[in-house]
């Protein structure tokens, strides 16, 4: 088997720009990362980082205009996505590669059945009749764990709680068996009672269809629940990338290590958080040399001058200008 078919997905210079009156957006910038079946990927970041939109690339759901991709490949199961017609991408958006978005409420339409809104994708995808269409809806239901799925088919989005609502989302995402599953910050509006429940969802959802996951989230408590391999974004870029168990362990990049100094431990519990000084720069004045040297307390002088590619030091990828065999003396020695 090569390489290419191994990887179910992968992401190549990938480039989503948008088009404002303040100039020119880059809200993702030569993003390389790939997810194979039965994994999931974890993505990372603050608010603002470019995760949202690098799924809304796979998906193809960035509007054109004012957004647009400007570069790099999407390869899905040996094809790149970004060459289809629209009617071909829509036989693979929802069938083969499905979403889970942020807020179940906004997502979900609110004068239709959590019944007919499954159905639709199942008929939309499969050449099944109505019957067939509600039965397999049922069974959805009742696999992600929704008590008294007969009834709760007929009922409208108001009607489910939160945690409902999301399992209902959950279950129309995987109503078509598909191969990848995005989940976009999908547990944000829920206590976190209904928050561990969905993660275990999802984590046995896994084990049993045997689909890629990308779980895209601002919370490292829900990474280090779910992920194998995590990358972490900033500004549009990526900053550091490695397996979970490496990351929490021995976190690289300075903006990391922020991420990290920012969780409440038990541990620590009367010691004051040390949040990341600064806020996350307007993509439209993007500063120069490293985009987060102003708040790095470990920046040096080089770092506002030059533009860090990744490096590899330790089975990471790092874009810091410290792993660099140019500029790793900066900082006293090198640190490749």
């Amino acid at each position: 088997m090569s390489e290419q078919q191994e990887k179910l997905l992968e992401v190549k210079n990938l480039k989503t720009y948008f088009r404002t009156r303040a100039g020119i957006v880059k809200a993702v910038d030569d993003v390389s990362f790939s997810v194979s079946s039965g994994k999931t990927l974890g993505i990372v970041g603050e608010s603002g980082s470019g995760k949202t939109i690098s799924s809304m690339s796979i998906m193809q759901l960035v509007p054109m205009p004012p957004g647009g991709i400007v570069g790099g490949e999407i390869w899905y199961n040996g094809q790149d996505l970004l060459k289809l017609s629209k009617s071909e991408m829509r036989k693979i958006r929802g069938n083969e590669i499905a979403m889970i978005f942020q807020e179940p409420m906004t997502s979900l339409n609110p004068v239709y059945t959590i019944g007919n809104q499954i159905c639709e994708v199942i008929t939309l995808h499969q050449k099944v009749s109505k019957r067939e269409a509600k039965d397999k809806a049922i069974e959805m239901l009742r696999l992600v764990e929704i008590p008294n799925p007969e009834k709760r088919i007929n009922e409208y989005p108001h009607q489910l709680s939160g945690g409902m609502r999301q399992r209902a989302m959950i279950a129309m995402a995987l109503s078509c068996n598909p191969g990848l599953l995005i989940c976009d910050e999908p547990t944000t509006a829920l206590d976190v009672t209904i928050q561990a429940q969905v993660l275990d969802l999802i984590n046995t959802l896994k084990t049993k269809v045997g689909s890629a996951i990308i779980m895209i989230t601002h919370a490292l408590g829900v990474i280090a629940e779910v992920a194998d391999e995590v990358i972490v974004m900033y500004c549009g870029k990526i900053m550091e990338q490695a397996d979970v168990y490496s990351l929490f362990e021995n976190p690289k990049h300075p903006y990391t290590q922020g991420l990290m100094n920012s969780i409440p431990s038990l541990e620590g519990a009367k010691e004051k958080l040390t949040p990341i000084p600064g806020m996350v720069p307007k993509l439209t004045d993007i500063p120069d040399g490293c985009v987060f040297h102003p708040r790095c307390s470990s920046a040096k002088e080089v770092c506002s001058i030059y533009a860090p590619d990744i490096y590899v030091s330790d089975g990471h990828l790092v874009r810091c200008l410290k792993y660099s065999e140019e500029h790793g003396k900066e900082w006293g020695e090198s640190n490749v």
